[in-house]
């Protein structure tokens, strides 16, 4: 049987750098497939700041933490080697939950995992407009948020992956946008290539005075974040505003709950709506969203920035950009 190399949680991470301390890069012998698994030769892996919960011994997410000596997990897009799934034939570009590792072992019904379109030019765009991420900002900014034209839609972590995504649907829809990202240099991207209406540097302004300039206050409300520009909305929302929650970054970090907004009280002054989603919840509806999303990707209004390194043993490089927002767009690992 052939050799895979693999990441291992072996300790629970504190902070968000210094991963190496915690994780390590193994290596091991296949074992025969078992019944109903899959095979893959994993090609890109994508970085996701949920993850970072799931390397925690927190019990209250929205799944079960990893046990310490797993084999650390994430998004996968690569081609079936081997199988013992007749849905998925060996050959077949796919995308899924899967292992941190050269080659992935995936049961197909516990990972998510799908074949995705081998025409697309450009495959890393599974991980873009036609990825979870966008399926996520398309339900948010869509469904949750439910944003109608000429609104005021303010979203966090807007310049990376999901938040881009979110911008642009919010955008396609008709929306007005404001762009909440940390630093310049996003904010030029925000403004320039997705066509933001407002861009908020959190880093270096007060977002909540910059919010307070928005006319009649903001309707809809995409978050990735919450902390205190979570606070700073809720402070600049209209009266019957929607908030989407779709992240919780600023406390990823932690091994318990962050506390509740200091500025709570204003979804009873202003009759808000929050409501809190995870891409779990409409794994199954992917299809329903492609055309759309397909349409606005081959029309250039849907596009995705990749942050790319190259090789599983840079991984925890990769994983410490996204998480220390040193990146615009999706970061990636090519394999």
């Amino acid at each position: 049987m052939p050799t895979c190399r693999f990441w291992r949680l072996n300790r629970h991470p504190e902070g968000n750098t210094g991963f190496d301390r915690f994780l390590s890069l193994e290596e091991e012998t296949l074992s025969p497939l078992a019944a109903g698994e899959v095979r893959v030769a994993v090609e890109y892996l994508s970085m996701d700041a949920g993850t970072r919960m799931w390397m925690t011994p927190r019990t209250d997410g929205y799944q079960p933490p990893l046990p310490l000596g797993a084999k650390m997990v994430g998004l996968v897009l690569g081609r079936v080697i081997e199988s013992n799934d007749p849905a998925f034939a060996p050959g077949a570009l796919v995308r899924g939950f899967g292992q941190w590792a050269d080659i992935a072992t995936l049961v197909p019904a516990l990972s998510g995992l799908e074949v995705v379109d081998d025409s697309i030019a450009d495959p890393l765009q599974h991980f873009g407009a036609l990825g979870m991420n966008a399926w996520t900002a398309y339900v948010g900014v869509q469904e949750v948020a439910a944003v109608k034209p000429g609104e005021w839609l303010a979203v966090s972590a807007a310049a990376g992956a999901t938040g881009s995504l979110a911008c642009q649907v919010g955008r396609n829809l008709g929306a007005k946008v404001v762009g909440i990202a940390g630093g310049a240099e996003k904010c030029r991207y925000l403004l320039d290539d997705l066509g933001v209406d407002m861009a908020i540097d959190y880093r270096a302004e007060d977002v909540s005075a910059r919010l307070a300039q928005v006319p009649g206050g903001l309707n809809a409300f995409f978050d990735n974040v919450g902390g205190p520009v979570l606070d700073a909305v809720l402070r600049n929302m209209a009266h019957y505003g929607r908030v989407a929650i779709c992240g919780m970054v600023a406390g990823y970090d932690s091994d318990v709950a962050l506390p509740g907004p200091a500025s709570f009280d204003q979804v009873l002054m202003r009759r808000l709506r929050i409501e809190g989603f995870f891409i779990p919840d409409f794994l199954e509806r992917g299809a329903q969203f492609l055309p759309q999303l397909r349409a606005w990707m081959d029309a250039g209004k849907l596009t995705m920035r990749f942050d790319e390194t190259q090789g599983l043993e840079n991984v925890l490089v990769a994983y410490e950009r996204m998480l220390t927002g040193k990146n615009i767009g999706k970061v990636v690992v090519k394999l």
